[in-house]
């Protein structure tokens, strides 16, 4: 997006002369042209948009203008076409307004409304009337006075038709670039909840759900045998027991990863603590925050730590990490260390791309720094959201480090 308007202005023509070439030719024809299509564009912005615009009291207004906008679109999208073709301007079409995906039409209207291409185009349209005649006037009358010099005025003419054409009809290069990178966030949003719906579907029914029907059909055997065989079924009683402490264990490592319940009632200290103790590698933590985020940011947060600090313990052959979260205005740090042997790359497995993908889709940063031969330090960056109450659950005041 943002080459776009570099391509435009590197587009090389070549130097105007007094012979006559296709390039020429080509300014000579868009500048003869402007009248009609200026003509064209006012008498839409003046009869559409305008008519609109003082029907915007009665029911029929909004919708009329909003119609007209999308039209003026249309009419940016020839104007850009014509540009292209003679004037050798290179200019992205803007993306297309989400309309099927507004939820009803009032929202459709309203993105028409609030669209500033569109606005932009009527701006062109509404301005290129008085150009458009200028334009034409000098160009049709040199033809047959000023001929031997019209290549050069032609050149000095089209050139202000690139710069109007660059600084209206363009699309928003921060507007564009912000669109794709939330449909693409979106995209990692939906992916990533997708999943961790299907690990945990995955968790259900090869864990806890199949000792669960090993126990049914233990206790079942146990009751045919509890007359016949008190000391057999005294045994698969004893064995069903054994089974069900391993579901409730299993039970307890899924809720946790969902959410864990230290992260709810303490905080991202307690928590990261948590998550450090059972590290094969000791960890260090300090938490310097003087309050505590939002809850999704508080839950990335641990998520992160939690992936990061099971790759030191399965694939850094560290001796020490440690880990340090803290908060720079609206920004939630995290950096964690480790002196294992290095050679981490976003690109060498799923694990890491994951996390920056996700970090990725909340306006978050993820980078690794780790050369070969270690030390790795890997920072992660989140948006700051002040953490709202919830009714009979206030907030604990952290502690730090």
């Amino acid at each position: 997006m943002a080459d776009r308007g570099k391509a435009g202005r590197g587009d090389r023509l070549p130097p105007a002369r007094l012979a006559y070439d296709p390039h020429t030719w080509k300014e000579i024809a868009h500048l003869l042209a402007n009248l009609p299509m200026s003509l064209l564009g006012f008498t839409y912005v003046m009869t559409v948009l305008f008519t609109g615009a003082a029907l915007t009291l009665t029911v029929i207004g909004l919708p009329l203008l909003a119609l007209g906008l999308l039209g003026a679109r249309l009419i940016g999208r020839f104007e850009r076409g014509r540009a292209r073709m003679l004037l050798g301007v290179r200019i992205d079409e803007p993306s297309p307004l989400p309309l099927r995906r507004a939820g009803n039409v009032f929202q459709g209207m309203w993105l028409a409304l609030r669209d500033p291409v569109a606005w932009r185009t009527v701006l062109y349209d509404f301005i290129r009337l008085p150009w458009g005649l200028v334009t034409f006037t000098i160009v049709f009358t040199s033809l047959f006075v000023l001929w031997p010099v019209l290549p050069f005025v032609a050149r000095g003419l089209a050139n202000a038709d690139r710069a109007m054409v660059r600084a209206l009809l363009s699309p928003s290069d921060e507007l564009e670039r912000r669109i794709a990178e939330l449909e693409s966030d979106r995209g990692v949003v939906v992916d990533t909840a997708a999943a961790d719906l299907r690990r945990i579907e995955r968790d259900l029914h090869d864990g806890a759900q199949a000792r669960l029907v090993n126990l049914a059909m233990g206790l079942g055997l146990a009751k045919e045998k509890l007359l016949e065989d008190p000391d057999a079924a005294s045994a698969m009683v004893e064995e069903a027991h054994g089974e069900v402490k391993l579901a409730l264990q299993e039970l307890r490592d899924l809720a946790r990863g969902i959410h864990p319940a230290v992260l709810t009632d303490r905080g991202l200290d307690a928590a990261l603590s948590s998550v450090a103790s059972r590290c094969t590698v000791p960890v260090q933590v300090t938490a310097d925050l003087p309050s505590r985020p939002a809850q999704a940011i508080e839950g990335i947060a641990y998520f992160t730590v939690s992936e990061l600090l099971q790759n030191v313990s399965k694939h850094s052959g560290a001796r020490s990490a440690s880990v340090d979260v803290w908060r720079v205005e609206n920004r939630l740090l995290i950096q964690v260390w480790d002196d294992g042997r290095g050679g981490a790359r976003l690109d060498g497995g799923t694990g890491m791309r994951g996390l920056a993908e996700r970090l990725g889709a909340v306006d978050g940063l993820f980078v690794v720094d780790s050369p070969p031969g270690g030390p790795t330090t890997v920072t992660a960056e989140l948006p700051w959201r002040d953490r709202t109450e919830q009714p009979g659950r206030p907030d604990r005041p952290q502690r730090a480090g």
